[in-house]
């Protein structure tokens, strides 16, 4: 129980957040010079930013097809009105 909640304490508030979190860990581990330990830290930290950000799009794909009925419609294109 404890592991539980020491892991939701330390994600995100909104996808927001995450995404730009995770974007960063990305930039500073394609960019190099980390040491191995820093690097797995990195690597760690990203599933799990990527796991929070997919059940949140998740979340909102499911909110969706309630509020459309569970039919998903595609979007109107801009500027063919």
């Amino acid at each position: 129980m404890a592991k539980a909640a020491a892991k939701s304490a330390n994600l995100p508030d909104n996808f927001e957040q995450g995404l730009a979190e995770l974007e960063a860990l990305i930039a500073q581990m394609e960019a190099g010079g980390q040491a191995l330990d820093a690097s797995l830290l990195a690597f760690s930290r990203g599933t799990e930013l990527l796991r929070f950000c997919e059940s949140k799009l998740s979340a909102a794909e499911q909110q969706v097809r309630l509020l459309e009925g569970g039919e998903l419609k595609p979007m109107p294109k801009m500027g063919t009105e």
